[in-house]
């Protein structure tokens, strides 16, 4: 009984709070809080809301950081979402925490990537197929920084692993989804 009075408690002081502000701004400072990025379903979860309601609410909030040129974006990644500054304040994000730029990435490591970006999922060899040279080093090294990951097996002979970009390509180039990707 007292567990009732509780959840009829909370769901009050709930509706209390969506009736003062905005889905869109509750979601904001959930994203704010969170370090990591949180999925669609736990934000609905956590506010009461629908998948849909937090949908419309994500896009309105996405639209009002991109239109008024704030320093905050919504990073998205499948079905998760995340708060991060905007690109164009990386310099003065350096500037302030020290921070030191990380070491460049080759031509090789680079090219690799963009094919990973624009043919995923694709296996080591269709990399190799495309490029003409061994992948395996570069693969690795990609992996290790988390610019890619695993994403399953083709079902052919042997299973080779499937590779596709991972939230941290992402945010590394400054992306908001795959969709934000350079034409051809």
């Amino acid at each position: 009984m007292n567990d009732k009075m509780n959840d009829k408690q909370k769901r009050a002081q709930l509706d209390e709070l969506l009736a003062a502000i905005s889905p869109a701004s509750l979601i904001e400072a959930l994203l704010f809080v969170s370090s990591e990025p949180l999925t669609v379903a736990a934000i609905a979860a956590s506010l009461g809301l629908t998948g849909q309601e937090v949908e419309d609410a994500l896009y309105g909030l996405q639209d009002e950081l991109a239109t008024r040129h704030r320093g905050l974006r919504l990073l998205r990644h499948g079905d998760s979402v995340q708060m991060t500054s905007a690109p164009q304040a990386a310099a003065v994000i350096e500037r302030l925490t020290g921070a030191q730029a990380q070491s460049r990435m080759s031509d090789p490591a680079l090219e690799t990537l963009a094919l990973v970006a624009y043919r995923q999922p694709v296996t080591r060899a269709g990399l190799e197929a495309v490029r003409g040279v061994d992948c395996g080093g570069v693969v690795n090294t990609l992996l290790a920084r988390g610019l890619i990951e695993e994403v399953g097996r083709q079902e052919s002979v042997g299973r080779p692993i499937l590779y596709g970009t991972t939230a941290a390509f992402l945010r590394h180039f400054g992306l908001g989804g795959l969709d934000e990707l350079p034409e051809l």
